[in-house]
């Protein structure tokens, strides 16, 4: 089912505002029946059809913010490995994987291999900050049905993901470097770039997601 319920997760850690307006944009434009909730009630999280985590800052404080609201997390998790699809965005993104190394080591939610370290890329400032274009194959995963390779979304990060499995990776960038932008295992997806703040590709993106309905983690 399209659109549905849309639980925005408030846990003091991200572009709230920025996020649900754009969801209702992109839902506007998609003719999809949406209802989006910026909410910390680990109960409506875990009710609603589709879960966006947005994320801005460090991963360790993203990761405290998430565990200091009692429930928040195992809601996630419990409605996440039930099906309920999942976008995060940005730290969103990284609490996804393994690890964060920002500020000591902290754990994420696992879901994916890796861990999310400073960049690499001597020559070039951190954070990398502005439009960079986006790598990937057509076709290749319905969060990036009507793009082109080439199209651009707006990243604003030192730290980025690495070590991780091939074949969760739907989208790079380059800085210095492949830069993973887009991944995704199952029913959970995560963007670096702030699709928030990525005009048309950023809707089209959120717009993909309204529609997606992916199979389960660990399911055909």
């Amino acid at each position: 089912m399209a659109g549905g319920r849309v639980a925005v997760v408030d846990y003091q850690g991200g572009n709230l505002a920025s996020a649900s307006r754009a969801l209702a944009e992109a839902a506007a434009r998609a003719g999809i029946a949406a209802e989006i909730e910026v909410t910390s009630d680990p109960k409506r999280v875990r009710r609603a059809d589709r879960i966006v985590l947005p994320g801005q800052g460090a991963f360790a404080d993203c990761a405290r913010g998430l565990g200091g609201v009692p429930g928040l997390r195992d809601a996630i998790e419990a409605a996440t490995g039930a099906g309920t699809p999942f976008l995060g965005i940005c730290v969103g993104m990284q609490l996804m994987v393994e690890r964060g190394l920002e500020h000591g080591e902290t754990l994420g939610f696992g879901w994916l291999r890796g861990s999310v370290a400073r960049m690499d890329v001597p020559g070039l400032r951190l954070p990398q900050m502005g439009w960079n274009e986006l790598a990937f194959t057509p076709g290749a995963h319905p969060l990036t049905d009507g793009l082109e390779p080439g199209d651009h979304g707006y990243f604003v990060h030192s730290y980025a993901l690495r070590d991780h499995d091939p074949a969760d990776l739907v989208a790079t960038t380059d800085y210095g470097g492949p830069v993973p932008a887009l991944v995704a295992r199952g029913n959970r997806a995560g963007t670096q770039f702030h699709v928030e703040k990525s005009q048309h590709v950023g809707l089209a993106i959120l717009a993909n997601f309204l529609r997606w309905t992916p199979s389960p983690v660990g399911k055909p």
